[in-house]
């Protein structure tokens, strides 16, 4: 057990990082916590990473708040009907064949790297000039959308909804992960609160990894910060780039 809690320590401490700055650090923790406790039920190790998600992304969260002025309405609305739609995820995780749904997801990443890099401006400056009325309506039917994937699958969350809030909803990067990590919090609670429920959380190895995310989450909250939209823009694209290679390894050899 001590050789498997350091790996995934280690691997929450990256996934903290990386999710603190540009989302998808389940990108790299659950199929680590997959590959290094094999002997578990699927479900259980879906509901152990919430533990450590959670607890990097609240750190965040309280970070970029005090440098990112939120837009209350449209958060309130994303994260609530997120909320909802992650439990119905979790709920489905074991009754739907993610194999259906990744080939999309493969396609939506591509065009999104290509989107990503092509227009200098993305992410940069806000762009979009939304009546507050049909801002809050598009956080609502996207929050609902991604909310279901986060229960349902999970890794790329926080980079789906930083997509989102910048193509979408006109913020800019950092704004974007800020706002972000509020609705991530949300769809983690519901998963949790779901996987609690039905005893699917391995707290012996969810409480460590979750201070170590927390370490991870708050050095990447600080370097974001520092580095500014630019620097956010060019990590965005390795890992879409990272998570369409992952995506493409799945589709393929799986």
């Amino acid at each position: 057990m001590i050789n498997e809690l350091i790996l995934l320590c280690l691997a929450a401490f990256a996934a903290g990082f990386i999710d603190a700055i540009v989302g998808g650090g389940g990108l790299l923790q659950t199929p680590a916590t997959l590959l290094i406790l094999p002997h578990y039920p699927v479900a259980t190790l879906l509901g152990t990473t919430k533990i450590p998600s959670i607890a990097g992304t609240t750190l965040a969260a309280i970070k970029y708040s005090k440098k990112v002025k939120f837009n209350f309405k449209v958060l309130v609305a994303c994260a609530s009907t997120a909320f909802v739609a992650a439990l119905s995820g979790a709920f489905l995780v074991s009754r739907i064949d993610n194999s259906v749904i990744k080939p999309i997801i493969l396609v939506v990443l591509i065009l999104v790297a290509l989107y990503t890099y092509f227009n200098k401006q993305f992410g940069i400056h806000q762009e979009k000039n939304h009546s507050a009325k049909k801002q809050v309506l598009m956080a609502a039917v996207f929050g609902l959308l991604i909310g279901f994937y986060d229960g349902l699958i999970g890794p790329g969350t926080g980079s789906f909804l930083i997509l989102v809030f910048i193509a979408i909803l006109g913020f800019d990067f950092i704004g974007a992960s800020a706002h972000a990590k509020i609705v991530n919090i949300a769809t983690n609670l519901a998963a949790i609160l779901y996987f609690s429920s039905t005893g699917n959380i391995l707290f012996q190895y969810a409480i460590p990894m979750a201070i170590f995310n927390v370490c991870g989450a708050y050095l990447g909250t600080k370097l974001a910060l520092l580095k500014g939209n630019k620097f956010v823009r060019i990590f965005f694209l390795i890992v879409v780039f990272g998570t369409i290679l992952r995506f493409a390894y799945d589709i393929l050899f799986r």
